[in-house]
């Protein structure tokens, strides 16, 4: 489990009083602190004002579009969104996860599932553990610098925003620079354990990457093995 004894913050974005009553009472057990709030304008207030680590999104508020707050949301911050949704298909997930979601979770839910995703999300978009032993602090590929210890991208000297989850999926394709990396692999290294047939999150996110890594016309930076994988392109 992740240590909470700084308190972590969730802003929970929901209107149905039960769910909101249901994820507060067991985050309050485990120490958390949780902002609540039922409209989209407030929630962006409240990102600012309490500087949450975790946002519990519903996508199907009254007078605001979800997916168009989280995409608000992500413009405004780097911070964990797990989209926490009624609606199951994958085209809706598909659609958050490219607005920036980092999660997505379809109801009804487990609290049991919930933590864990929690916990799994919170874990990947916290600072990284270090690099391993052998892995270089920093790893050039052309005009790309991706600096492991410092969690920091340039390109030709200008900073890339990544987000955490973008980071860390390019972290583990740094590591392991010109080897294949499974779907299956990059998922359970990225987003954990459970997460492995998720393979559309792996194909958003190499998307993601792409169009800040990749400007029109560059080399590229991300290689795809149809149906088996990615590799990041070798010296």
């Amino acid at each position: 489990m992740l240590d909470h004894s700084a308190t972590t913050r969730a802003l929970v974005i929901e209107d149905d009083p039960n769910i909101v009553d249901l994820i507060r009472s067991n985050l309050a057990v485990r120490g958390f602190d949780t902002v609540v709030s039922v409209d989209g304008l407030r929630a962006l207030n409240l990102l600012e004002t309490e500087a949450p680590d975790i946002v519990l999104l519903d996508l199907m508020l009254p007078e605001v579009d979800g997916f168009e707050l989280c995409q608000l949301i992500r413009e405004r911050s780097p911070v964990a969104i797990i989209v926490v949704s009624a609606r199951g298909g994958e085209r809706d997930k598909v659609t958050a996860l490219n607005m920036g979601a980092d999660d997505y979770l379809t109801k009804p839910f487990s609290i049991e599932e919930l933590l864990a995703r929690i916990t799994a999300t919170l874990r990947r978009t916290r600072p990284a553990q270090g690099a391993p032993p052998s892995a270089p602090l920093v790893i050039t590929i052309g005009p790309l610098e991706i600096d492991l210890a410092s969690q920091q991208v340039r390109r030709a000297g200008s900073p890339v925003h990544l987000t955490p989850t973008e980071f860390a999926l390019l972290r583990e394709l740094a590591i392991n620079r010109g080897k294949l990396l499974t779907h299956a692999h990059l998922l359970r290294r990225v987003w954990g354990r459970g997460y492995e047939t998720e393979t559309e999150y792996v194909r958003v996110y190499v998307r993601r990457l792409r169009a800040k890594l990749e400007p029109a016309g560059s080399a590229p930076v991300i290689l795809t093995q149809p149906r088996a994988g990615y590799r990041l392109a070798a010296e």
